[in-house]
């Protein structure tokens, strides 16, 4: 491939390309000198402190599913294994 036929490829390829600004006429828009402010409310020690527990106590309970459901599942595959093993075994002994 010469240099040309490159050239000529990179800039076909270049004019496939979209011309338009992807962000610009999105609702809500997008603006990269604008600075996001948030109005966030003042929390006091005990509210942070009850959060946090409360955090705690969901991070708990959903690792518990997890464990339960993982459990629950590899145990139905150590099931199917062995009945498929017991099966197999059958066949191969008649």
């Amino acid at each position: 491939m010469s240099a040309s036929a490159m050239n000529t490829s990179v800039r076909n390829n270049l004019n496939l390309l979209s011309k338009r600004d992807r962000l610009k006429n999105r609702l809500g828009g997008f603006n990269r000198e604008e600075k996001t402010e948030y109005n966030l409310p003042k929390a006091t020690t005990k509210q942070l402190n009850q959060i946090r527990k409360r955090l705690k106590e969901e991070r708990k309970v959903r690792m518990l599913k997890v464990i339960a459901l993982t459990v629950i599942l590899f145990m139905g595959l150590v099931y199917v294994f062995l009945q498929s093993a017991k099966g197999i075994t059958e066949l191969l002994t008649y």
